[in-house]
C-alpha cells in the first residue's frame, strides 16, 4: 500500500521529510521538469493497437490491460490457483480510488486476469493487506466443508485519514467479494498503520498479524484465534535502515542451506525513500521468532575502515579550511545549534554544522587543494536532502532570450482563466501570511496559490499560443505533488487537451527554473494550466517568468551537499537523508589519482532542512558503509518493492513478487494505457554466503516453460577492451532469457550488453572485479529523460566464486532482472528501449575477460 504523505503543514523552518504510504498515496515523483507523454501517444504506439502489443508492454511480467496498479496484495494458494492481488486504480493510469485488482495462475508464469475483487466506495480506499484460507471456517464466513476466502486489508477512511484494518471474505473461490460488516477488526486510531500480512501460526493455533507502524520504523505483531479479535504480541524496530516510512512488512520462516532441522524467519520490511539503489526498496532482517516476539540476528558494532583523518573538526576553528557565507559560522559547531534538533553520529566533540541562522543562511566550506594519492575518501554526513544537481549554476542566472508569455507583474492575470479560489484575482506580490519566505520569483508579483493557505483549490490557465521555439522556460516552486497524482500541485502543458509536459515545486517556497524540452511539439497550438487541487501539507504552487527561448534555462543549486571537486567540476557528491543524524559515506578516489582536488561542503538551500552536517573525513584503502549499505537487502535494483510472498504454495515453497517500479518516478513513466508491472515470482531460500545468512532468491521454475525451444549458445569465447556481438540473429530478442558464466582474468569490468541498437542504446549488465559487485547502467537504455532520478547505475555485491562469475539475466521489453552467483545478488530495473534496439554484446574494459558459456533464449508471451 504505497502513498506519498504530505509534509507536515506547519510552516515551520525544521520540516519534516517527505514521508511516503505503501498503498495510499501518489509517492514521491519527480519534481523536475518530467516529459509526460500524452496517454495516445505515451507509448508512441497507435491508439488503435490491439492490447498487450503497446511499445513497452512486458511480455512475461503480469500488468493489468489498462490503468494503474502498484503493490501486490492478498497472496494466496487455493485450489489450484495462484492469486495475486493488487493495488488497483479502475478508473485512470494515475495513482488514486485504490481497490484490489484481481488475476490468477496456474503456474506463477501464465496470468488471467479477473474483474476487481475489492472497490473503493464513498466512505474508503482499499489499500494493501493479504488473504488467507480459513480452513477451520474460525470466522464462520464458510463451512469447513467449504472454507472461505478472506482478505485482511488496510482500510483508509477518506473522511478522517484513519488506517485501520478490515475484512472481507468470498466463497467462490476470490470471484466476489463481501465486506465484513464488522469492520473495522483492528484500528488504534492511527493515520500511519497499514499493510497487514496475516498467516496461520500452527504452534498456538492462532492467526498472527504483521502489520507496520509506517512512520515509527516499527512493526507489530498480532494475535487471533478468529481474525475479528486481535490481541497485541510485540513489536520490533526500529531498526536496520529507517530513512523512509516501513510498509509492507512480510514475516515467513525458511531452513538454512535447505536444512529443515536449521530454520530460521525472515522479516522483510519495504522502505520508502532511502532504498538500497535510493526511492523505494525491500530491506530483510534474519532472526527467530517465538510465537510473540520476532528478534534479529545481532549484526554487531560496525568499525570504518582504518586511515588517515584529514579534518576532524575537533579544532576551534575551521584551520586551512575556508567559509564563505554565514551557514557555518566561524568555526566547527559542539552538536546542535540554536533552534535545531539533537544532532547525533559525530565524532568527538565537534562537526562541521551549516545551521548557523537556521536553514535561511547559505555558504560554502572548502578545503585547500590536495593531490588526490589514496583510494578513497571516507566522511561522515547528514542534513538535508538536496543532491548536487549536474547543470546547475552557484547564483542566479538570466534566462535565455526569448518571448515572455507571462510574468504576473500587471496587477491581474489578463487573459488567463482562473477556477476555484487559490490564485486569488491577481498575482502575488511575494510571500502570502503564515507562509514562509518566497524568494527566487521576478520583478514584484508571480502566481502563489496558497491565499488562505494550504486548503484552497483552483487553476489558472493560459490563454492559447503558437510552440514556435525549443523550449518553455518558467519559475517554480511550492509543494511536489505532480501531474499524475491525484490532487497535484503542478504545471501543466496542455495540447489537444492532453497534459504532454508537467512540473511540480519540491516542498520549498523559493523558486527555481525550470524548462521544457518542446521541439517535437513545433507548430502545435497549446496552453499552459497551473493547478493546485491539494489541501494538505504543501497544498500549494508559486510560478512566475513564463517564456518561449530556444535554450534551456539553467536551475540555480538548491544543493546541501558534501562535493569532490577536481579540476573545478564536482565529481563526487553525497548529502544527508533529512535527518540530523550522521552516517558514513565514501567516495571512490581511484579514478581521480594524481590529480589535484578540493573537498567542499555547499549549502546554498534556504528551505526546510535545507543544512548539512559533516565530520571525520578520513582517507582509506577501503570504503566506509552507509547504515543502508550494511542492512540486508533482497533486491539492490531501483524497481522491487512492496515484496511480499505467497501463502499456502505446494510443498512448502516460498514464492515473492515485488510491484516493479519506484516512487520516485512511478507517475512519470512513459507507458499506456496501463501502468506498471509486477516483478516474476521467485523463489526464496537462505543460504550462508560468506559465514553470513542471506536471503537468495530465483526465477520461479515454470518461467522456462515459455523458452523458445532452441537456444543461441556461445563458448570459450575471449574478449579483449572492446564489445561485440554475442552470437548471430538468434542471440537478439525484446524478450530474452539469458545464462552466462565468466571466467576472471585480467578485466577491470566485463558483462553483456542488451537491447543494444537505436544509436547507441544499450543496458550494461556488468561486474566489476576492481570492487566485486554486479551492476546494472541504464544510463543509456532509451527513454530515461522523463526523471532525473531514472538513469543511473545499480550496484549489488558479489563475490566470484572459485574465479567465475555467474549469471541469469531476464530482459523484457521494459524491464531486466539479474541474478548473481546463486541468487545473493539481485537487481530488478525497468528501461524503456527503442523497439529495435535488440542486440547483445559482450564486453570487456581494461583488459581481458573468457566467456565460459551463454545461452540465450527468446521468451514467448505468457498470453499466446
Amino acid at each position: 500500500m504505497s502513498s506519498v504523505r504530505e509534509s507536515r503543514p506547519a510552516r515551520r523552518r525544521l520540516i519534516a521529510a517527505v514521508a511516503t504510504v505503501c498503498a495510499m498515496s501518489a509517492a514521491t515523483l519527480p519534481s523536475q521538469a518530467a516529459t509526460l507523454p500524452s496517454r495516445a501517444a505515451a507509448s508512441d504506439t497507435p491508439p488503435d493497437s490491439p492490447p498487450f502489443s503497446e511499445r513497452y508492454r512486458p511480455q512475461f511480467h503480469f500488468s493489468p490491460q489498462k490503468n494503474w496498479m502498484n503493490d501486490p496484495n492478498g497472496l494466496v494458494y487455493y485450489k489450484g490457483e495462484y492469486h495475486l492481488f493488487y493495488q488497483y486504480n479502475p478508473n485512470g493510469n494515475s495513482w488514486g480510488d485504490m481497490s484490489w485488482g484481481h488475476a490468477v495462475s496456474k503456474d506463477l508464469v501464465r496470468w488471467k486476469e479477473l474483474p476487481l475483487a475489492l472497490s473503493h466506495d464513498d466512505k474508503e480506499m482499499v489499500f494493501s493487506g493479504s488473504a488467507v484460507v480459513d480452513w477451520d471456517n474460525t470466522t464462520g464466513f464458510g463451512t469447513e466443508q467449504d472454507p472461505a476466502m478472506v482478505a485482511i486489508y488496510t482500510s483508509l477512511d477518506k473522511a478522517t485519514g484513519v488506517q485501520a484494518q478490515a475484512l472481507a471474505y468470498s466463497t467462490d473461490r476470490g470471484r466476489s467479494w463481501t465486506k465484513y460488516e464488522g469492520n473495522p477488526v483492528l484500528d488504534i486510531g492511527s493515520k500511519e498503520f497499514r499493510d497487514p500480512k496475516v498467516q496461520w501460526y500452527a504452534p498456538t493455533k492462532s492467526w498472527l498479524m504483521t502489520v507496520s507502524l509506517s512512520t515509527e520504523h516499527k512493526v507489530r505483531f498480532y494475535s487471533s484465534k478468529n481474525l475479528k479479535d486481535w490481541e497485541l504480541l510485540s513489536e520490533f524496530g526500529p531498526a536496520g535502515a529507517t530513512g523512509g516510512v516501513w510498509e509492507c512488512p512480510d514475516l515467513f520462516p525458511l531452513p538454512v542451506d535447505g536444512d529443515r532441522k536449521k530454520t530460521k524467519w525472515v522479516l522483510v520490511v519495504n522502505m520508502n525513500p532511502g532504498g538500497i539503489a535510493g526511492g523505494s526498496g525491500a530491506q530483510y532482517f534474519v532472526g527467530d521468532f517465538d510465537g510473540k516476539k520476532f528478534t534479529a540476528e545481532d549484526s554487531g558494532t560496525y568499525t570504518p575502515p582504518a586511515g588517515t583523518v584529514v579534518q576532524d573538526f575537533e579544532a576551534a576553528d575551521f584551520g586551512t579550511w575556508t567559509a564563505t557565507g554565514t551557514a557555518f559560522g566561524d568555526g566547527p559547531a559542539a552538536g546542535a545549534l540554536a533552534g535545531q534538533s539533537e544532532v547525533t553520529g559525530f565524532d568527538g566533540a565537534r562537526l562541521a554544522n551549516s545551521f548557523h541562522g537556521g536553514d535561511a543562511t547559505t555558504g560554502t566550506l572548502t578545503s585547500p587543494e590536495f593531490t588526490v594519492d589514496s583510494r578513497y575518501l571516507n566522511f561522515k554526513v547528514g542534513g538535508g536532502r538536496h543532491p548536487h544537481k549536474p547543470g546547475t549554476v552557484p547564483g542566479p542566472a538570466d534566462p535565455p532570450a526569448g518571448t515572455v508569455l507571462a510574468d504576473f507583474e500587471g496587477g491581474d492575470y489578463g487573459d488567463w482563466t482562473t477556477t476555484g479560489n487559490a490564485f486569488g484575482a491577481a498575482p502575488a506580490a511575494g510571500t502570502l501570511p503564515n507562509q514562509q519566505e518566497v524568494d527566487g520569483y521576478l520583478g514584484k508579483g508571480l502566481v502563489n496559490s496558497f491565499r488562505q493557505g494550504d486548503s484552497t483549490t483552483g487553476t489558472l490557465t493560459s490563454p492559447e499560443f503558437t510552440v514556435d521555439k525549443d523550449h518553455i522556460n518558467f519559475l517554480v516552486g511550492g509543494g511536489n505533488h505532480p501531474s499524475s497524482a491525484e490532487n497535484p500541485t503542478a504545471v501543466e502543458l496542455l495540447v489537444d487537451g492532453e497534459v504532454v509536459r508537467s512540473t511540480t515545486g519540491k516542498d520549498g517556497e523559493a523558486l527555481n527554473w525550470a524548462s521544457w524540452d518542446v521541439k517535437a511539439l513545433a507548430g502545435k497550438t497549446a496552453r499552459i494550466r497551473i493547478v493546485d487541487d491539494h489541501t494538505g501539507g504543501w497544498g500549494h504552487i508559486n510560478v512566475d517568468h513564463i517564456m518561449l527561448s530556444d535554450a534551456a534555462a539553467q536551475p540555480v543549486s538548491r544543493e546541501t551537499a558534501v562535493n569532490l571537486l577536481v579540476d573545478g567540476k564536482v565529481v563526487r557528491s553525497a548529502s544527508g537523508t533529512h535527518t540530523e543524524s550522521l552516517d558514513w559515506a565514501s567516495f571512490d578516489l581511484r579514478p581521480y589519482a594524481g590529480k589535484k582536488a578540493r573537498i567542499q561542503l555547499v549549502d546554498r538551500n534556504t528551505g526546510g532542512m535545507g543544512h548539512i552536517l559533516a565530520d571525520q573525513f578520513t582517507t582509506a584503502d577501503a570504503p566506509a558503509e552507509s547504515t543502508v549499505q550494511r542492512a540486508a537487502w533482497a533486491d539492490y535494483g531501483k524497481d522491487y518493492y512492496a515484496a511480499v510472498s505467497w501463502e499456502n504454495a505446494p510443498g512448502g515453497k516460498r514464492y515473492m513478487v515485488g510491484w516493479m517500479n519506484n516512487w520516485e518516478y512511478a507517475g512519470a513513466t512513459p507507458t499506456s494505457p496501463w501502468r506498471s508491472a509486477q516483478s516474476v515470482p521467485r523463489q526464496m531460500a537462505l543460504r550462508t554466503v560468506d559465514g553470513r545468512i542471506r536471503l537468495t532468491s530465483e526465477p520461479v521454475g515454470s518461467l522456462k516453460s515459455l523458452r523458445q525451444e532452441d537456444a543461441a549458445t556461445a563458448t570459450g569465447v575471449t574478449v579483449t577492451n572492446t564489445s561485440r556481438p554475442l552470437g548471430g540473429q538468434s542471440a537478439t530478442g525484446k524478450a530474452l532469457d539469458i545464462e552466462a558464466t565468466f571466467s576472471l582474468e585480467d578485466a577491470e569490468r566485463f558483462g553483456l550488453k542488451v537491447r543494444t541498437g537505436a544509436g547507441g542504446e544499450e543496458t550494461v549488465i556488468g561486474y566489476d572485479a576492481t570492487t566485486q559487485e554486479l551492476y546494472v547502467d541504464r544510463t543509456r537504455s532509451g527513454a530515461v529523460d522523463f526523471s532525473d532520478s531514472f538513469p543511473g547505475v545499480q550496484r549489488a555485491p558479489l563475490k566470484a566464486e572459485n574465479g567465475k562469475v555467474k549469471l541469469r539475466i531476464l530482459v523484457d521489453w521494459s524491464s531486466v532482472e539479474v541474478f548473481g552467483g546463486k541468487g545473493e545478488a539481485v537487481i530488478t530495473d525497468q528501461i524503456f528501449p527503442d523497439p529495435d534496439a535488440r542486440g547483445v554484446e559482450i564486453f570487456a574494459e581494461n583488459g581481458s575477460v573468457k566467456l565460459d558459456k551463454a545461452r540465450v533464449w527468446r521468451l514467448d508471451s505468457y498470453r499466446d
